[in-house]
C-alpha cells in the first residue's frame, strides 16, 4: 500500500517531476547559503529560519504536493468557488487588529501565535483554480458580455480590492497577468484586449495617485543615483554589484560578500542575486532555463489534457510560478522596477514555498491523467 501511494505520487510527468525536484532542492540550499547573511544582524535567529523553511515550507509543502498530485481533478472543480472564497476571506483577516501583522509597509500576514502566514500566496492558487472553473462552463459563450468579460472583470476585481488594502500592487499584477492568459487561451474574443488594456491603464494611474510608494519605485528605476540604505536605488545597485561579483562561473557556494550587511533582506526577493554571485552567469543561465522549462512542460502538459477545467488551471499555474520568477529576476537585474515578489521555490517564506509545491503538484496529477486517457487534447499542440 505505502509503495502504492508512493508510486502514485511520483508519477505522471518525469521530465517535471525532475524540474521541480532540482528547483526544491536546490532552493533549500541556496536559501541556507543566504541566510548566513543574516548572522551580522541582531535579533535575526538564523537557525530557526532555516528550520522553518525545511519543516513547514519543504516539509508542508511535500504533503501539498502530494495532496494536489493523487485528489481528485472533478473534486476539485466542485469546490473551487469555495476554495477562492475561503482564501479570499483569509486574505480579508489580515486587517482584523491582533490578526495581522503589520511589516515593511504593509498588511499582509496572518499571526496565528505558532505560525505566520501570507494569505496572498493561497489568493493566488483559488484564484487559478476558480478561473479554470469559469471559464469550463462558459468557454463557448466568452463572447457574450454576462457569462464573459463581465463575470471575469468581477472575479479578478474582488481580490484586488482586498489586496490593494494591503497593499499588495504586486501580487495583482501577477494574478491579473494569470488571469489573463487563462481566459485568453481559453478563446475570449480579441475586442476584450482592447477593454482590458484601457482598464488596466486606468487602474495603474488610480493605484500610482492613491499609493505614491509605486511612483518612487519607477523613479529609483529610472533614475537609482540615491544609494542610502533607506532609499529603493541602494537595494537596485547592490544586486548589481552582486551579480557583477558573480562573473561567468561564480565566487562558489557560499561564498557572497554581498549577502553580509550589503544587499537588504538577503533571503527574500534579493536572493536571486546572491545566487547569481555565487554561481556566476553560468548558473545564473540555468536557473532561467529550468523556470523556462518547467513553464514550457507545464503548458505542454496543459495542452495534452482532455479536460477544460484540468487543461486551465495547469496552464495558469505554470504561467503563475514563471511570470513570478521573471518578474523576481528581471527587478534584481533592473530591467523592471523593483516589485517585492520573491523567487519561486527559493526565496524565503514557507508559505510561498508549500503553496508552490502544491501548484506543481496539480500539474503532474493532470499529467498523470493524461497518459492514462490518452487524450487528443484541448489546446492544440505539437508533438
Amino acid at each position: 500500500m505505502r509503495r502504492s501511494i508512493l508510486t502514485q505520487v511520483f508519477s505522471g510527468d518525469r521530465v517535471f517531476l525532475s524540474i521541480v525536484f532540482i528547483l526544491a532542492i536546490g532552493g533549500i540550499a541556496i536559501f541556507s547559503s543566504a541566510t548566513l547573511g543574516l548572522l551580522t544582524q541582531a535579533n535575526t535567529n538564523v537557525t530557526r529560519m532555516i528550520i522553518t523553511q525545511i519543516v513547514f515550507g519543504l516539509g508542508g509543502g511535500i504533503i501539498a504536493f502530494a495532496t494536489f498530485r493523487i485528489i481528485s481533478i472533478s473534486l476539485l472543480r466542485k469546490v473551487a468557488p469555495w476554495l477562492f472564497g475561503l482564501s479570499l476571506l483569509l486574505t480579508i483577516l489580515v486587517f482584523i487588529p491582533g490578526l495581522g501583522v503589520y511589516a515593511y509597509g504593509a498588511t499582509r500576514w496572518l499571526n496565528l501565535k505558532f505560525i505566520t502566514l501570507q494569505p496572498a500566496e493561497f489568493l493566488k492558487v483559488g484564484v487559478v483554480l476558480f478561473v479554470a472553473w469559469f471559464l469550463a462552463r462558459n468557454t463557448k459563450r466568452l463572447s457574450e458580455y454576462k457569462y464573459g468579460l463581465l463575470p471575469f472583470l468581477g472575479i479578478i476585481g474582488a481580490p484586488a480590492l482586498v489586496l490593494i488594502k494591503q497593499p499588495n500592487t504586486s501580487t495583482i499584477l501577477l494574478i491579473g497577468v494569470t488571469a489573463v492568459a487563462m481566459y485568453f487561451v481559453a478563446g475570449a474574443p480579441k475586442r476584450d484586449i482592447g477593454i482590458l488594456a484601457l482598464l488596466s491603464i486606468l487602474l495603474l494611474g488610480a493605484v500610482v495617485f492613491t499609493h505614491p510608494y509605486i511612483l518612487k519605485r519607477f523613479n529609483t528605476f529610472v533614475y537609482p543615483t540615491n544609494v542610502s540604505k533607506l532609499k529603493g536605488g541602494y537595494q537596485i545597485r547592490q544586486s548589481l554589484i552582486a551579480i557583477g561579483n558573480g562573473g561567468i562561473t561564480g565566487r562558489g557556494f557560499g561564498e557572497s560578500v554581498q549577502k553580509f550587511s550589503y544587499l537588504p533582506d538577503p533571503t527574500g526577493d534579493s536572493i536571486f542575486s546572491v545566487y547569481a554571485e555565487e554561481f556566476g552567469f553560468a548558473g545564473t543561465m540555468i536557473l532561467v532555463l529550468l523556470f523556462f522549462s518547467l513553464a514550457a512542460r507545464g503548458i505542454y502538459i496543459s495542452a495534452r489534457s482532455h479536460d477544460r477545467f484540468s487543461a486551465y488551471a495547469a496552464l495558469g499555474f505554470s504561467v503563475l510560478i514563471a511570470t513570478q520568477a521573471f518578474i523576481n529576476m528581471g527587478a534584481m537585474l533592473k530591467v523592471i522596477p523593483l516589485t517585492g515578489l520573491p523567487l519561486p521555490f527559493i526565496s524565503h517564506g514557507g508559505t510561498a514555498l508549500l503553496v508552490v509545491l502544491a501548484e506543481s503538484g496539480f500539474i503532474l496529477n493532470v499529467a498523470a491523467h493524461n497518459n492514462k486517457k490518452k487524450a487528443k487534447g484541448i489546446i492544440p499542440v505539437s508533438t
